[in-house]
């Protein structure tokens, strides 16, 4: 029991101040979104990719929910989508973009505080959710895809807090409150996850972990120290499973080698417990979404080994 306790007590004053990073990271992200979402500015930026999505499979109109996700997170993104009339092929598509490409901001700046350039982060999500679509859209077969007439009936379902008649000041106090509720079970996980790192570490359990998972992470390409972090992005994502990441990073547990190759591959291939389930919910072909994002993430980890390798070789020679 003491062994217990002096373990919860040393990761406690890194985990508060990484908590506070984060949450002071997603408010202020969430509040420019806010402003973007108030003043209806999100629609415009849909209308840049229209032409885009249609050779993707899918209608204009599904750039509004991509990017609402890309900006904000998948909740956001399925809310818009629900309002599209798309069958299992378009919204599988769909999918697979927005789970490769959500929250963006926030996301990639936890990797970046591991040591991940940022600017790798934004293409590698954004371009694998790209391919992986236009990938999707010319081996599955066809499928009817009915367009809303016009794109005013999805703009009005994602103007939420902008719609007429609603106050800047009532929009505010409605984004606050569930700001609020969001720091506050981010701020919790936080603690709960870091100090269950630490007890599964003290005693052993980590080490057990990556001997079970060492297989199967060879596969991916990732080292088997990895595979707590591994296990975290994919149940809680990166949102909440980032502060598990930090914790790591400042141990000195990984090398900076592991955590690129880690984070090549739960970039686009995260979450994949609660996620997967909302976007099955509305129509995606889970085990499609879940295969092809894996398949890619496999791909990009085994190309980037093999370009470390050749350049370790070209520096020695």
């Amino acid at each position: 029991m003491q062994q217990s306790f002096s373990a919860i007590r040393s990761v406690l004053p890194s985990t508060a101040r990484t908590c506070w990073w984060m949450v002071r990271l997603t408010v202020g992200v969430s509040f420019l979104v806010f402003l973007l979402d108030y003043f209806r500015l999100l629609p415009y930026f849909s209308e840049w990719l229209q032409p885009v999505f249609s050779t993707l499979g899918l209608p204009g109109e599904a750039a509004l929910a991509y990017v609402s996700g890309y900006f904000v997170n998948v909740y956001s993104a399925i809310a818009v989508g629900v309002t599209l009339d798309l069958g299992p092929r378009a919204m599988t598509i769909l999918g697979v973009m927005v789970l490769c490409s959500h929250n963006m901001f926030v996301e990639t700046a936890i990797q970046r505080k591991t040591g991940t350039p940022w600017v790798r982060t934004v293409v590698v999500r954004t371009l694998s959710g790209i391919l992986l679509a236009l990938a999707l859209n010319l081996v599955l077969p066809p499928e009817d895809v009915v367009e809303m007439t016009g794109a005013s009936a999805v703009f009005a379902a994602a103007d939420g807090v902008g719609e007429a008649g609603v106050t800047f000041v009532e929009a505010f106090w409605a984004w606050a409150q569930t700001t609020l509720k969001l720091a506050a079970k981010m701020a919790l996980l936080i603690f709960l996850l870091n100090i269950l790192q630490k007890l599964l570490a003290e005693f052993g359990v980590t080490q057990a972990l990556s001997r079970i998972l060492a297989p199967f992470l060879r596969v991916f390409g990732l080292p088997a120290r990895c595979s707590f972090l591994w296990i975290v992005a994919n149940t809680l994502g990166l949102a909440y499973g980032g502060a598990a990441m930090l914790e790591e990073v400042e141990r000195g547990d990984l090398s900076q080698e592991d955590i690129d190759l880690l984070n090549l591959h739960i970039g686009i291939s995260h979450s994949n417990l609660e996620d997967l389930v909302l976007i099955a919910s509305i129509g995606a072909i889970w085990w499609i979404v879940l295969l092809s994002r894996w398949i890619l993430s496999l791909l990009l980890v085994w190309g980037y080994r093999a370009w470390l390798h050749l350049h370790s070789s070209h520096v020695s020679a």
